[in-house]
C-alpha cells in the first residue's frame, strides 16, 4: 500500500461497490476529515462519513451510471445510481473542490485524517477517542 500524506502530489484510484463509477485524481490531497454533519450521515447510512479533499480539475468522476442529487442548496452529492455508492460531495462554497470517499479508494486507504467536521452534530451513541482537532462547522 502506498504511503500518502497530505501535501504531497499523488495518483489515486477508486470505485463504487459495483465499480459502475470509477474516480482517478492527480496532485495534492488538500486535507481530510471525519463529517459528522446529518446530511452526510443520512447520505451514507453511517454514523461518520471519511473524506479526502482534491481538486475538481484534476479529478475525473465518471461512469453510466454516476448520477447527483441536490442535497441542499449549493450542493451536489455523486452517487451510483445502480449499487447506490456514494462517490462525491461538492459544494459551491469551495468551488475548486471536490471531496471523494476515503473508503472508496482503490489503495491507499492509508490517506491520513486531519481533523472532525460538524463535530457539534455527531451521534451520541458513537464513543470517538483521537487527538484531531473538532470543529464545529464544515470544511
Amino acid at each position: 500500500m502506498p504511503d500518502v500524506h497530505i501535501g504531497k502530489p499523488m495518483a489515486l484510484s477508486g470505485h463504487c461497490l459495483c465499480g459502475g463509477v470509477r474516480f482517478r485524481t492527480v496532485g495534492l490531497v488538500r486535507t481530510s476529515g471525519h463529517c459528522h454533519c446529518e446530511s452526510c450521515r443520512r447520505a451514507a447510512s453511517s454514523p461518520v462519513t471519511t473524506f479526502f479533499t482534491v481538486s475538481r480539475e484534476a479529478t475525473e468522476l465518471g461512469g453510466e451510471s454516476l448520477s447527483f442529487y441536490a442535497s441542499s442548496p449549493g450542493v451536489r452529492r455523486g452517487f451510483c445510481g445502480t449499487c447506490g455508492s456514494p462517490m462525491s460531495f461538492e459544494t459551491e462554497r469551495r468551488p475548486d473542490d471536490i471531496d471523494l470517499y476515503v473508503a472508496s479508494l482503490d489503495a491507499g486507504l492509508s490517506v491520513p485524517i486531519r481533523e472532525h467536521w460538524h463535530w457539534d452534530e455527531r451521534v451520541d451513541w458513537l464513543t470517538i477517542v483521537d487527538d484531531l482537532p473538532k470543529s464545529e462547522g464544515g470544511a
